[in-house]
């Protein structure tokens, strides 16, 4: 893209946050610096901690941030939508930029965008950011659980304008002002708590074309800093992402844990037969790394470090349970987050 290219294609990049005080400066600051992004929109969402403390400090050094308030949810909203929408309302430029607090951009996220957006005739660029990962059951849980989000949402077939698949990260979604408001922005989806997944279908379905790739080396993400958090958080969405019916749970678990289940119990009677529990030992060695070789090969495909294989076998039981407590989270008919109650099913809305 040309410097005069990029210049006219500005940005306003847009933050919702909900009691983010140890993420959002240096996603903030990651945004405020790119030359492309002419404003920098973060919305506080009722937080309690010192998010809109540290957000007015940094407005003081940069002169492109605002801090919003969202106020009070309304009835029939999930709070990430609403907080985003408030934000898109007072935004000015030609694009939109929504990204996460806990996203920390690359100098050239922006420009990056711009330059699939204007090579591919696309309304709506999204990447799948690089995820960090610091303790054992991140790197458990969250390689194995995008794996086979690959599997589900694969990027050729989104970014093929005559196939039907959409889907995007909420992590960072740009999209043009215009296509933004032709589906109704997130109005449209306001108790949907999968709104990426749902703004991309409703962009795709409107005639727009989309663009969905891998974010390595553009924007990564921490996305749980606590155990609690993440349980927390693939309980919400596991579910939904997953095909959100009793079906695909069991498929999922059966893909998931059968694979173990028959490895042990193989070895178990040979164990058995022979009375030897080196062989037996054996046995499961071998039956183990028959499954990571195959788990390898996921992890390249989905850009991943085969250094992840080491917890292959807990993430697969992590999953399944997770996966367990969502369709017991939907089933019940609501699901917890950030301290707020929202109904499961359709509509998804807030209790306000």
């Amino acid at each position: 893209m040309s410097e005069a290219t990029a210049t006219n294609l500005r940005v306003s990049a847009i933050v919702p946050a909900r009691n983010e005080e140890a993420v959002i400066a240096a996603c903030v600051e990651s945004l405020a610096a790119q030359g492309e992004i002419a404003e920098v929109l973060v919305v506080d969402d009722q937080s309690s901690d010192r998010t809109a403390e540290i957000v007015q400090a940094l407005a003081l050094r940069y002169s492109n941030i605002r801090l919003l308030q969202a106020g009070e949810l309304p009835p029939g909203w999930v709070g990430k939508n609403n907080a985003v929408w408030i934000g898109a309302r007072e935004a000015r430029s030609e694009w939109l930029l929504f990204t996460d607090a806990d996203a920390v951009h690359a100098g050239n996220s922006a420009a990056t965008a711009l330059s699939i957006a204007e090579e591919n005739g696309a309304a709506l660029v999204s990447f799948s950011p690089q995820q960090v990962m610091e303790n054992w059951y991140e790197k458990a849980m969250i390689p194995y659980v995008f794996t086979r989000l690959g599997s589900r949402f694969r990027f050729a077939e989104i970014n093929d304008p005559g196939h039907s698949a959409a889907a995007a990260n909420g992590q960072f979604i740009l999209i043009r002002r215009d296509a933004y408001d032709a589906v109704g922005g997130h109005s449209g989806i306001a108790g949907d708590v999968l709104e990426d997944v749902a703004l991309a279908r409703r962009v795709k379905a409107a005639g727009y074309r989309i663009w969905f790739g891998n974010g390595n080396g553009i924007v990564r993400v921490r996305m749980y800093r606590s155990f609690a958090a993440m349980w927390e958080g693939w309980k919400k969405n596991l579910y939904t992402l997953m095909g959100g019916s009793a079906e695909a749970v069991r498929r999922e678990s059966a893909r998931a844990l059968l694979p173990i289940l028959l490895v042990l119990l193989v070895a178990i009677g040979i164990g058995g037969i022979t009375r030897s529990i080196p062989l037996a030992a054996i046995v499961l060695a071998m039956g183990f790394l028959g499954i990571l070789i195959a788990y390898d090969a996921e992890l390249e495909s989905n850009g991943f470090s085969a250094r992840l294989l080491a917890y292959g076998i807990p993430g697969r039981i992590l999953f399944s349970a997770v996966l367990w407590a969502s369709y017991r989270e939907h089933r019940s008919g609501h699901l917890e987050w950030k301290g707020r109650t929202y109904p499961a099913g359709t509509p998804r809305a807030s209790k306000g």
